[in-house]
């Protein structure tokens, strides 16, 4: 009988370890870093960088910004300006209603 319960307890954190790897594996699904971004229209593109860089394009206009994630919010920093894009369940970005970057796509 003992060793049928240290093998049930073996097997509880076996079950428990492969649970934490699995949500670890998804939620760097969700990462932007190292991953291109664009409009349907190509008139926006972003390229997120390590270290908080971005690379940010609205058409032939070109600009070095900054981001910062958490979660599915990335805070896209330009010029002083900052745009809060929510990361759809597609892994797709949307920009806000109101803002100037809209629905985009994960090209790279």
């Amino acid at each position: 009988m003992r060793s049928s319960v240290r093998s049930g307890v073996r097997s509880g954190w076996m079950a428990a370890a492969v649970a934490l790897l699995c949500l670890a594996v998804a939620g760097c699904g969700n990462n932007v870093n190292g991953h291109t971004y664009a409009a349907a229209d190509g008139s926006v593109t972003i390229a997120f960088q390590s270290g908080g860089a971005a690379s940010v394009s609205f058409g032939p206009i070109a600009s070095t910004c900054t981001y910062a994630q958490s979660g599915k919010q990335v805070n896209l920093t330009c010029g002083g300006q900052t745009e809060v894009l929510t990361m759809a369940d597609d892994g797709s970005l949307n920009g806000p209603a109101d803002g100037a970057i809209g629905h985009l796509t994960k090209v790279k």
